[in-house]
């Protein structure tokens, strides 16, 4: 068995998990291992039953076509199923004959988290050893692993007991305090892959950031006056999201250049849809999977989406059709706290926007000094291909659509 062809930009991905031990039975489509590329994690299902033998081991990096592992399929499924299924104890002398029930045969499923499970586990320090799964054959589910971690962040803290403080115990504290331990760790190919694009970025293009604030009173008001309403129909509450996403839609269509991407050396893409993508941050690095058509959706629809990819983008489940693309990006430091930052481009894309936290501030309004909730605008660009004009512009003409949602909603 070898590295399937993933997609034509990825040339080697990184064998992160075995599913399946080595010397076990498996059967055909059965998972046997996890891959891990540039963009997903992606599971790897035997091409024929019989007993698997290892090639390859975890957090070797593969190219496409490298051999993974061998199946001898001479070697036949054991009797009873997957795996024989344990003895019943003898029953005591003293206890009555009852009927009982055999014990479920064990599968490789038996006890294993599922991928999106195992993530779970793993941030949350969750032990699979201590979980019962109720997926098919004993396997751990999703369910399984957010109902242990919730159950473990919610069991009371173990009550401390003091203890004397010795000079061992004083020792040990004083270890801790003035550590000068290492560690080393492998970098994740995530993590690899988004190093390698900055450096690019950084060093292939001509970037620039021009920066404007934003008076967020209206967008304020409006989700205040509709949000019940907005939650009742659609289920899903109106964020910020959504209408900075179609407040950069509409001045994309208006000046295509920002929306445009260069290609080779002195050819211009350009395009007459806009696709968004949305900065997320996972606990394996960011991911930027693209909204398409945001010019054609409406602020519900586009909340839906940012939902679902960002649900996905967190379990480690989003598809590479659906990481392909994206005409622009947006990114939302302002959730982390950030007041200003000077994002970088998200190749080949030729422009990102950047927005920034909310912070009540002194402005003056009509010639009178008010309170207001401002937010740091930033777009960064790529200087060959958008002019510091057009880049200004298109800045001014969002906050514009920003600060008055009305010509947002009236493509005005």
């Amino acid at each position: 068995m070898r590295v399937p062809t993933i997609g034509e930009s990825i040339t080697e991905v990184t064998l992160s998990q075995w599913l399946k031990g080595n010397g076990e039975y498996v059967k055909l489509d059965e998972p046997i291992c996890e891959f891990e590329s540039d963009k997903a994690t992606l599971e790897f299902p035997a091409e024929a039953a019989g007993k698997l033998i290892y090639v390859a081991n975890e957090d070797d990096d593969l190219e496409i076509g490298a051999l993974v592992a061998k199946i001898d399929t001479s070697v036949a499924a054991p009797s009873g199923g997957d795996a024989p299924a344990p003895e019943a104890p003898a029953a005591k002398e003293e206890v009555e004959t009852a009927s009982v029930e055999p014990a479920p045969a064990e599968t490789y499923a038996t006890g294993h988290p599922s991928p999106a499970a195992a993530k779970i586990l793993r941030e949350g320090n969750g032990d699979p050893a201590s979980i019962q799964g109720s997926g098919k054959d004993g396997r751990i589910t999703k369910e399984d692993a957010q109902k242990a971690v919730e159950s473990k962040a919610s069991a009371p803290a173990p009550q401390k007991t003091e203890t004397p403080v010795t000079t061992s115990t004083a020792a040990v504290i004083e270890s801790a305090l003035f550590s000068r331990n290492e560690r080393k760790e492998k970098m994740s190919r995530m993590r690899r892959t988004i190093a390698a694009r900055l450096v690019s970025a950084k060093n292939n293009t001509a970037m620039l950031t021009t920066f404007n604030e934003v008076d967020m009173s209206a967008i304020f008001k409006l989700r205040k006056t509709y949000q019940e309403k907005f939650v009742e129909k659609y289920g899903i509450k109106l964020g910020f999201m959504s209408i900075f996403s179609k407040a950069c839609a509409q001045v994309l269509m208006e000046m295509p250049q920002v929306n445009s991407r260069l290609e080779g050396e002195d050819h211009l893409v350009y395009h007459d849809f806009v696709d968004i993508s949305i900065a997320i941050s996972t606990p394996t690095g960011l991911v930027v999977p693209p909204v398409h058509n945001v010019e054609s959706l409406n602020f519900a629809q586009i909340e839906l989406k940012i939902k679902a990819l960002a649900g996905k983008a967190r379990e480690g489940s989003l598809s590479l059709d659906e990481m392909k693309g994206g005409t622009f990006t947006i990114t939302n430091g302002g959730v982390f706290g950030s007041m200003l930052s000077t994002p970088i481009l998200n190749q080949p894309q030729s422009a990102i926007l950047g927005m920034h936290n909310i912070i009540q501030r002194p402005v003056v309004i009509n010639g009178e000094i008010e309170v207001r909730p401002m937010m740091y605008l930033a777009l960064s660009y790529d200087h060959r291909v958008i002019d510091g004009s057009s880049s200004v512009t298109f800045l001014v003409k969002v906050k514009e659509l920003l600060e008055d949602p009305v010509k947002l909603l009236m493509n005005i």
